[in-house]
């Protein structure tokens, strides 16, 4: 039955960034669609945890800062998935920051902090789950791109290179894995209600502009992702190797 191609039972899901906004939805769509969940914070996710364990499935929290965590901190917490809940088969690179800055007064240590959250931790991760996939034959990696990854965006420079950069970076692994039977792949979010939205939502002129620009008339909600990433985790997906998934109620179509 096609339905059941969509199912992740006995899967294990590794989930950076869930504790709000789009994180915690694709955390808890995951579970909800079978998988055991390990969610990599800085801040302990108390109530994402609580909506995966009330699915019936398992939840582990593995504790890190993507800001400082380096190859081998971020290798030994994919080996901790692994040790914690018996494997890993999925892996979502959703831990994301920003910082707004003309280009001019963009600041070093704000390039520096947004590249390696957004860039590196993304390759240092996928690198370390894509040595246990590699072995096992099969594996699932979804990156969290941007409409900054087609666009140029204002006043956020190291957003947008991070977020173009993660699109190659898809390209790139799905060119090297994809016969080995790990399939990468990007979501790229539309502009959602989140965090890191509020400086736009905050701005009347900013928030009006961007819905009015929006075929479907709203910002986006994070459950308008879960859809994307249950079928990008799944055996569904099969055929599907570095692909750029678009969610953003028409914002490219304008």
């Amino acid at each position: 039955m096609i339905l059941d191609r969509f199912r992740l039972d006995g899967r294990v899901a590794l989930v950076t960034g869930g504790n709000r906004g789009i994180g915690r939805a694709l955390a808890i769509a995951l579970a909800q669609a079978g998988a055991d969940i390990a969610l990599l914070d800085r801040t302990h996710p108390t109530r994402t945890v609580a909506d995966i364990e009330a699915t019936g499935r398992r939840a582990l929290v593995v504790p890190g800062d993507l800001a400082t965590a380096g190859p081998d901190e971020l290798a030994d917490a994919v080996h901790a998935v692994v040790t914690g809940l018996g494997g890993l088969h999925i892996l979502v690179n959703n831990a994301g920051i920003i910082r707004r800055a003309v280009a001019v007064a963009h600041p070093a240590e704000d390039w520096d902090a947004v590249l390696r959250v957004n860039l590196n931790a993304v390759f240092h991760l996928s690198q370390a789950a894509g040595r246990i996939m590699l072995d096992q034959g099969h594996g699932k990696i979804v990156n969290i791109a941007s409409m900054l990854s087609y666009q140029g965006g204002i006043r956020v420079p190291s957003y947008t290179a991070a977020k173009h950069a993660v699109v190659g970076l898809t390209r790139a692994l799905a060119n090297e894995w994809a016969a080995a039977g790990v399939n990468v792949n990007a979501i790229a979010p539309g502009y959602v209600a989140t965090d890191n939205t509020a400086p736009l939502r905050e701005d009347p002129d900013r928030e009006r502009a961007i819905r009015e620009r929006i075929p479907a008339g709203r910002w986006g909600a994070p459950d308008d992702l879960t859809g994307a990433i249950v079928f990008l985790a799944s055996d569904a997906a099969h055929y599907v190797h570095g692909v750029v998934v678009p969610v953003d109620g028409g914002w490219l179509a304008r």
